[in-house]
Parts: C-alpha cells; structure tokens; sequence
C-alpha cells in the first residue's frame, strides 16, 4: 500500500485538535503546539502553533515520526519518559 502524500490531507471533519501546552510565556495559549489526526490516512497527523503568527502553518507526520521524534527529543533534553 501507498503512503498518501499527508501534505495533500486536511484534518479529519470530526476531529478536535489536542493541545499541549507547557511554559505559559507568553499568556494563554501562546506556548502550545496542537496535534490534529488527518483525514485519509490511518496514524497521521498535523502538527500546528497556537500561536497567531503560526496560523495555518503545519508539520505533517505519520504516528510513527512523531514517537520517534517525541522520544528522541525527550533522551535529548534529559528528560524521562
């Protein structure tokens, strides 16, 4: 099977973006990033910024990428899992 180009997939119509904030810097939702499954495609989803000027600019990743680039990036800042 074909993996779909997930850039070419919009969010899923019955999906709620999740939030997952942390640092409260910058006021209500000014330090969140949002995870939003995409439609078309099984295990995939959009990464956006909650912030303004982060509107409408996404990172798309399969389940998978975004494990792997949790994980990763948690071994590297020290933190445990």
């Amino acid at each position: 099977m074909t993996t779909p180009n997930l850039y070419e997939l919009h969010a899923a119509t019955d999906a709620t973006a999740e939030k997952w904030c942390g640092g409260n810097l910058g006021g209500d939702n000014e330090t969140c990033l949002t995870t939003t499954p995409l439609a078309g495609a099984v295990d995939a989803f959009a990464v956006g910024d909650s912030k303004p000027q982060g509107a409408g600019i996404r990172l798309c990743m399969s389940g998978p990428e975004l494990d792997s680039f949790a994980i990763e990036w948690a071994k590297a800042r020290g933190l445990a899992l």
